[in-house]
């Protein structure tokens, strides 16, 4: 599998989201997005990420970005997921886990001493040319947005 850099064209992807629409990277071009993996709906650290990006939505509006979140969870568990915390952006469904590895998103992880395989959180902020503009691997879930604008120096 490609290791993804910065400044590298983002893979394009296609997915199913929450309310059961395709939704491809392709048709975001010309808009910067931030595409977030993580590991489970409805978990501590995943919910935290994602209601971070739900209260800080309008002003990541307002400065040009779309949020996608992408988990190996069934579109039945996103639309629960987004329903219950509201969140207003697109969550792909990757059951097959092909998003996931072609963003080098599953791996290996350690915990409790031992290893298994498992969604990296990660977060991708792409350029309206669908170049990625930088690569968070140590997302700070309960603050995303600002670690977005720092990395992104805005």
């Amino acid at each position: 599998m490609k290791i993804i850099k910065t400044g590298d064209i983002a893979p394009n992807f296609k997915g199913i989201n929450q309310n059961s629409e395709p939704i491809s990277l392709a048709q975001f071009k010309g808009k910067k997005v931030v595409v977030y993996f993580y590991p489970k709906d409805n978990t501590p650290g995943c919910t935290a990420e994602a209601c971070n990006l739900r209260d800080n939505f309008d002003e990541l509006i307002k400065k040009g970005f779309q949020i996608i979140g992408i988990s190996p969870d069934s579109v039945i568990s996103h639309k629960k997921f987004a329903d219950k915390y509201n969140l207003p952006f697109n969550l792909i469904s990757d059951t097959e886990k092909t998003i996931l590895k072609t963003y080098n998103a599953w791996g290996e992880k350690k915990m409790y001493g031992k290893t298994y395989e498992g969604v990296l959180r990660k977060t991708f902020i792409i350029n309206e040319d669908q170049k990625i503009e930088k690569i968070i691997e140590k997302v700070d879930t309960k603050d995303h947005t600002n670690q977005i604008y720092k990395e992104l120096n805005i």
